[in-house]
């Protein structure tokens, strides 16, 4: 597949994600906002901040490696090896939530149970359904790989909308349930994620379709764990791989939740002061996952199946090399433009947008503050997604290692040699992350 087909496949799943992801989360936008006003701010900051960090630092300590080195590899690679590696994203999965949910339950600060009832069954079945949404790592990477436009956003929307409505039911019928609420609906959204990729893939192989997408599998079972009958188990070069971004996932999950390992660890505010900065926060980053999210991870695919990883970019077709610093370039323009829209205009209708949204409880105290600052902070994210997606499919297993280290100004040769002249002048350390990033 040439580089400007793949450009295209890539084109239309961002814009794809993003129409879907619009009109999804409008609806998710709507419940949320109704069911802020029945609920109490301790619950809000148990759930947004302490629990749901819970989930995602074992999702991704657990997954966010292997997603990374086994969408990198070539056409030609025996997905049978990419599969059972991926299916260690399970074991692994289950250490980090057993170890993670013993921390939650012995050594962080637990709640008053009279006003947030049954904690303890809140870590369990968030850690549970981490381990759920695990069992369809095989299927995502899969789904990615190939391009599959719409099943991601629609999977991922669906089960939102699912949650945010058995919520809104729960809490309106159920109010003294607490937790329960929540973590039996986290547990029901990562079980619908599962299903929907687990019966598209069931309807798809087997089917005239599944030859037009040229998978590497034709029935179920293939994509279960099995040893080959020659060869090793795992492909060692993705397995390396992996492992280099195991290590440095650690660094990016402490840079990407920060703020909440702070408030979980440090105690430096209290449960209801949480629950607002994190709404605050999720309304403030609702621009971030609209837009910039569903395109950095479609053209992370784009980057990855153009740019051969371990490979001099002199070395590689020129016509490749040319289109990805073109389409690099369209995408930090737009990003900017993205970025500063939303900076100018976040300013102005900061406390409207609150008080829309959650009422006196956020546009009050110091909720319009935090979203003015948040509106300079998306600009930041603006730049961030796109250099990252460019920066990490083109590195090499030595540059990825080598980031590891904060303050070191090494350039990036992958990113120099794929950009024209003057399109970027060099590559300096961002003292705030351990990757590079562009700046022309």
């Amino acid at each position: 597949m040439g580089s400007r087909e793949v450009l295209g496949q890539a084109a239309r799943l961002a814009s794809s994600g993003l129409l879907l992801q619009v009109l999804f989360r409008l609806i998710t936008f709507v419940l949320n906002a109704f069911i802020l006003r029945f609920l109490s701010k301790e619950i809000v900051g148990i759930v947004n901040v302490r629990l749901t960090l819970l989930y995602s630092t074992t999702t991704f300590l657990a997954r966010e490696a292997f997603r990374r080195a086994c969408l990198s590899g070539g056409a030609q690679r025996d997905w049978s090896q990419t599969l059972n590696l991926l299916w260690l994203t399970v074991p692994l999965g289950v250490l980090w939530a057993l170890f993670l949910g013993w921390v939650w339950l012995q050594l962080l600060e637990v709640p008053d149970p009279n006003v947030v009832p049954h904690y303890g069954m809140g870590v369990v079945l968030f850690g549970l359904s981490a381990v759920v949404e695990l069992v369809g790592e095989p299927f995502w990477v899969l789904a990615q790989a190939h391009m599959f436009v719409k099943l991601k956003v629609i999977a991922e929307s669906l089960s939102v909308i699912l949650k945010s409505v058995l919520i809104a039911f729960l809490v309106l019928w159920l109010p003294h349930w607490g937790l329960y609420i929540f973590s039996s609906a986290q547990l029901f959204y990562t079980a619908v994620l599962v299903l929907c990729y687990v019966i598209y893939f069931k309807k798809l192989l087997g089917s005239p379709e599944s030859i037009k997408h040229t998978l590497p599998v034709s029935r179920m079972t293939d994509l279960l764990p099995n040893i080959p009958r020659s060869g090793a188990f795992v492909n060692w070069t993705e397995a390396k791989l992996t492992w280099s971004f195991f290590k440095q996932s650690f660094l990016k999950q402490i840079l990407t939740e920060g703020e909440r390992y702070v408030m979980t660890f440090l105690n430096v505010l209290n449960f209801g002061d949480q629950g607002v900065y994190d709404t605050v926060n999720n309304l403030g980053s609702l621009v971030a996952r609209l837009i910039f999210q569903p395109v950095e991870e479609s053209f992370y695919i784009f980057f990855a199946k153009v740019l051969e990883r371990e490979k001099d970019a002199t070395l590689q077709k020129q016509e490749d090399v040319a289109v990805a610093a073109a389409v690099l370039e369209s995408l930090l323009k737009l990003a900017l433009l993205a970025g500063l829209t939303i900076t100018f205009f976040g300013f102005a209708y900061s406390q409207l947008a609150l008080d829309i949204y959650g009422g006196a409880m956020l546009s009050s105290g110091s909720g319009p503050v935090l979203l003015r600052s948040y509106c300079l902070y998306v600009l930041l994210l603006a730049i961030n997604g796109v250099t990252e997606c460019f920066t990490f499919a083109a590195m090499s297993k030595e540059q990825v290692d080598s980031s590891l280290v904060l303050g070191q100004g090494t350039h990036c040769p992958a990113l120099l040699a794929a950009l024209s002249p003057g399109t970027i002048s060099q590559c300096w350390p961002c003292r705030l992350h351990s990757w590079c990033y562009p700046t022309s």
